[in-house]
């Protein structure tokens, strides 16, 4: 493809709409202070096919879109920093999108998640305590979007749709 960059920047903005949409209005269950959302699954896909730091955009601008748009604007800075950050495990540079580096990847999305959320709570309310309520919904956030990742990209990957992202500049 002669212009991969173009290609990229826009796979990029698709990625941030599509982790905005799942996060927000797909299925979400509220908690004490949040919502566990399968958006994170759509973060991995991003990582999985974007290079740094374009997915690392996408997963923070379309989380932050997320929380400002749907009334948790008070998590949004927390949400742009810890999104990013979930995505630095992911290689976009295999040529299947399931890779062990990349089910790796997820699993080190748990604490990135746990502790991430945890110490955002701890410097808005100034308690250890109170954010701990939280740990288990996002816990449970993590494995459910392992779970939907590994599945769609297994499927993916059978159906050789990682040959069609090759226009960028892996």
């Amino acid at each position: 493809m002669k212009n991969s960059k173009l290609y990229d920047f826009v796979l990029t903005g698709l990625f941030v709409a599509l982790i905005f949409v799942v996060t927000a209005y797909f299925p979400r269950i509220p908690t004490a202070r949040g919502y566990i959302h399968v958006g994170d699954a759509v973060i991995y896909l991003a990582a999985s096919v974007l290079p740094l730091p374009l997915s690392a955009i996408a997963a923070g601008l379309g989380g932050m879109f997320a929380d400002v748009l749907t009334g948790y604007a008070i998590w949004a800075p927390y949400t742009l920093v810890i999104k990013a950050c979930l995505t630095f495990a992911f290689t976009s540079k295999n040529g299947n999108l399931l890779c062990g580096r990349n089910v790796l990847a997820t699993i080190m999305a748990f604490p990135i998640t746990i502790g991430g959320y945890y110490l955002a709570a701890l410097l808005m309310t100034g308690n250890a305590i109170v954010p701990l309520a939280e740990i288990p919904a996002n816990a449970v956030q993590s494995a459910g979007s392992l779970a939907i990742y590994i599945s769609f990209a297994t499927c993916m990957d059978k159906a050789k749709i990682r040959a069609r992202f090759a226009g960028g500049t892996r």
